[in-house]
């Protein structure tokens, strides 16, 4: 059975000894624990949480002041689920209410982002072949000689009011091809009635913060979110997954030509198609053609 002696030893006088029940799961802890924490102690802690809302160093400076040896691991480790503020207020209520910035109309912000995927080698990658087959193995090869397929740049651009989309497969995520980008997609949005872009939130890499990109904002803010935080930037990043669940992934290339070409009815299928809860179920284009003058002028 793949156990020891003593092993089946203990299970033999246990079930002699006890019964069925003898074979029912036990504690691991210890019977006895010398250096437990006094449940009186864990008793004081609860209270400081519940009573006062002090975080563990305060509390640790509390006990500590009245001749309590105890440590501020020890305070964390039995603040008992009370870490977080939400969950000692009476109303469920936390410490202040999150600042949200949300686009109110088309074009108040646009957001721009880049997503790197593999290029599809001609005939197909692993996900056509499979992992170990031979044309798998042959592209892996040239990759180590620096001879593989590369990578292509997903440039995308969403607005953060309607959720239309536009997205370009590029070669690399350079200044210029930025800029060249912002452009083709700010003609994008002017087709669609968004003449004017307010704000475009970007993250923090070096093609939007090169001079070139600034130059090419025509007026427009340039928001750039805090270092290592993508929510700031999250419509476009929930875009870029939805691109790769539904897109990019969704079926198997032959060519990274073919799944270029591909784009562009993806892009069409995207904004005008696919019904986004964003959008109450409907395509992020229905957004642009109701009330979109007064709404803009209830605002400014």
């Amino acid at each position: 059975m793949g156990i020891s002696r003593a092993c089946a030893s203990k299970w033999v006088n246990r079930y002699r000894r006890h019964g069925d029940l003898g074979l029912l799961d036990r504690p691991s802890t210890p019977r006895r624990q010398p250096t437990r924490t006094p449940s009186q102690t864990v008793a004081r802690i609860e209270s400081m949480r519940r009573e006062h809302k002090w975080s563990a160093a305060r509390i640790t400076f509390e006990l500590q002041a009245d001749g309590t040896v105890i440590s501020r691991r020890t305070v964390t480790r039995h603040q008992l689920g009370l870490n977080r503020r939400r969950f000692i207020d009476p109303d469920g209520g936390i410490n202040r209410t999150p600042r949200t910035i949300r686009a109110r109309w088309p074009g108040h912000m646009v957001h721009l982002d880049v997503k790197k995927t593999g290029r599809i080698p001609d005939g197909g990658g692993w996900r056509a072949h499979g992992r170990g087959s031979d044309h798998a193995k042959h592209v892996a090869r040239t990759k180590t000689r620096g001879n593989g397929p590369g990578y292509v740049y997903l440039h995308s651009a969403i607005d953060g009011f309607s959720r239309l989309a536009y997205t370009e497969a590029l070669p690399d995520e350079k200044a210029t091809t930025a800029v060249g980008f912002m452009h083709r997609a700010r003609a994008f949005f002017a087709a669609h009635g968004i003449d004017h872009i307010q704000r475009i939130v970007t993250d923090n890499d070096a093609c939007y913060r090169a001079s070139d990109f600034a130059r090419a904002l025509n007026g427009s803010r340039h928001q750039r979110i805090t270092p290592y935080t993508p929510r700031y930037n999250g419509k476009v990043e929930r875009y870029q997954r939805i691109l790769a669940e539904e897109f990019l992934y969704a079926r198997v290339w032959t060519s990274e030509s073919q799944r270029a070409h591909a784009l562009g009815t993806w892009n069409v299928h995207y904004n005008y198609h696919r019904p986004h809860s964003a959008a109450g179920n409907h395509p992020p284009a229905s957004r642009l053609h109701t009330g979109v003058t007064n709404l803009i002028a209830s605002y400014t």
